[in-house]
């Protein structure tokens, strides 16, 4: 399986970017399957039911979350009812929406998505550790009859992203970081099979502070204070995100490679 995973989508110029490029690439990469995450889509903190249709629309198939999933609390029926749309697993039990689904694509083949928070520098949810092993199989996915399985790991510290990198290794297929925004540059396949990017980088424009206009960002920085509140940066974005390609006989990694266009990053697209 071919499947390609949209790092961050920030703001209006991010869901831009991927309405423009996701089409292109489902073509010129014969891509199976698209994942993204979406919790920085509505002017950078949430998302709304009109903006999870729009990207349903480009050619996404399912949306992962992490810790802006609730800053548009309307989304909540939306997690309720959708199965296309995750937010971070380790979230206690009694929080609306999934952590994980199961989904077929066009030929019929099963693909396990699931999306996780880690602690560090971040919110104190449950394990992340636990929730991804409840959520792995215990051999390579092929065998427990998936044609693949991502993870996406929302996180900040690489330490603890790459930890459940390797905890998954040979029982995912990707294990791909999101939420700093940074495209890292250590995509690669682990030991055992499972292809790993520490962050996939985001869908957002890079003259920014991480996706925020820059002048308001800076400011914050230098003045103690109350915060000005950000705002997306809305220059022409860079589209960010990470291709896999499955192995049908076990659904382990048998390619993998950053994918940028547009923008101002320099521009890389598989083959």
């Amino acid at each position: 399986m071919k499947i390609l995973f949209c790092g961050d989508i920030v703001g209006r110029s991010g869901r831009e970017a991927v309405e423009k490029h996701v089409p292109d690439l489902r073509e010129r990469l014969k891509l199976d399957f698209v994942i993204a995450n979406g919790e920085n889509a509505a002017h950078g903190f949430g998302i709304t039911e009109k903006i999870c249709k729009s990207l349903f629309a480009a050619g996404v198939d399912v949306i992962t979350g992490g810790n802006h999933t609730w800053d548009k609390p309307d989304i909540i029926p939306l997690m309720n009812s959708d199965s296309r749309m995750l937010r971070p697993g380790n979230y206690p039990p009694t929080t609306p929406g999934r952590g994980v689904g199961t989904y077929t694509d066009g030929a019929g083949r099963k693909i396990k998505v699931v999306n996780i928070m880690t602690r560090l520098f971040m919110e104190l949810l449950d394990d992340p550790f636990a929730e991804l092993e409840r959520n792995l199989p215990p051999a390579e996915p092929k065998k427990m009859g998936f044609d693949a399985l991502i993870v996406d790991v929302h996180g900040e510290a690489t330490s603890e992203k790459m930890a459940l990198g390797h905890i998954a290794d040979g029982r995912a297929t990707l294990v791909v970081g999101t939420h700093t925004h940074i495209p890292t540059a250590d995509a690669f396949i682990l030991n055992n099979g499972t292809a790993y990017q520490t962050d996939a980088g985001m869908c957002g424009d890079y003259d920014s502070v991480i996706g925020m206009k820059k002048e308001a960002s800076i400011g914050n920085f230098l003045r103690r204070l109350p915060r000005e509140r950000m705002q997306p940066a809305e220059g022409e974005a860079t589209f960010c995100g990470v291709y896999v390609e499955s192995d049908p006989a076990t659904g382990l990694a048998i390619t993998v490679s950053p994918v940028r266009c547009g923008g101002r990053l320099a521009e890389q697209i598989p083959g």
